[in-house]
């Protein structure tokens, strides 16, 4: 059997007891970064075989470790922190060993996904995880302009490299609408901040280190009252060139309409005028 076993965000104490017992009782342990779960085993007193299984050796270690199953070895999959599978290859050895008729044991755990969404305040009841954002300007910008549209909460992982970059494009695109950032989280120097792209921004240090998540709060529902007001912007911003679905989604935030109620206003207008 694949015992999938999640591990601690940050603080090595929120391991389950059951993943401790079930690394205690496997025969071989596939890990992201076997050095640094060799440090977390010896914290509980586990010596086990390790063997590397990362984004860029995946398709050559999947056979491998698809043969030790079926001749009867019981292997634990680990990622350096959280549930093995997000945003890391532990799907695809997922996804081989159902192939291949092997039993898959998933194992609850810590989630950085989930613990930043609770500690953000936002609404709970739906939200849409996008995984890492855009590295390139142009698809994280259309990245955030869909957060813009959506009306239930979005969590996404951010590099410290990149989130000064990510804000200063959310100040145009996501206005006012309120950001949480999530950064170290259970560790010593965990920080939680809250507030629009610019106050964030405002407040950013200079150099900026440890694991990110970031959780944007959903935008206001559809169908409410369109602004009086708001026709002379999408107007202004026709008059501008901008394409339909930009001006949806920079007065959306702003606003606090929603942006599909925006794009119906740019598309009249766009038609009266043109009637015109």
């Amino acid at each position: 059997m694949l015992h999938v076993c999640p591990t601690p965000i940050g603080n090595l104490g929120d391991i389950t007891l059951r993943v401790i017992e079930t690394l205690k009782q496997v025969d071989l342990v596939a890990a992201e970064d076997p050095r640094r779960t060799r440090t977390l085993l010896s914290r509980f007193n586990i010596s086990k075989p390790l063997v590397s299984f990362f984004e860029h050796n995946e398709e050559r270690r999947i056979p491998g470790l698809v043969r030790r199953l079926q001749a009867g070895e019981e292997i634990a999959l680990v990622s350096d922190a959280g549930m093995p599978g997000i945003c890391d290859p532990g799907y695809r050895l997922v996804r081989a060993a159902l192939a291949a008729g092997i039993g898959v044991e998933v194992l609850p755990g810590p989630s950085a996904i989930e613990t930043a969404l609770v500690a953000s305040g936002c609404a709970t009841y739906s939200f849409l995880f996008l995984g890492y954002l855009p590295r390139k300007h142009g698809e994280r910008e259309r990245a955030l302009a869909e957060i813009a549209s959506q009306e239930r909460t979005c969590v996404a992982f951010e590099s410290p490299r990149r989130l000064r970059e990510t804000l200063e494009t959310a100040v145009e695109v996501l206005g006012e609408r309120e950001i949480v950032i999530c950064r170290e989280l259970t560790k010593r120097f965990e920080e939680i901040s809250r507030g629009p792209a610019a106050e964030l921004l405002a407040s950013l240090p200079e150099h900026i280190r440890g694991e990110i998540v970031l959780v944007f709060a959903p935008a206001p529902a559809a169908g409410e009252p369109v602004p009086p007001s708001l026709e002379e912007a999408v107007g202004a911003l026709l008059e501008e060139g901008l394409p339909a679905r930009r001006i949806a989604a920079i007065l959306s935030p702003l606003a606090g309409v929603s942006r599909n109620d925006i794009y119906a206003l740019v598309l009249e207008l766009q038609d009266s005028r043109a009637g015109n």
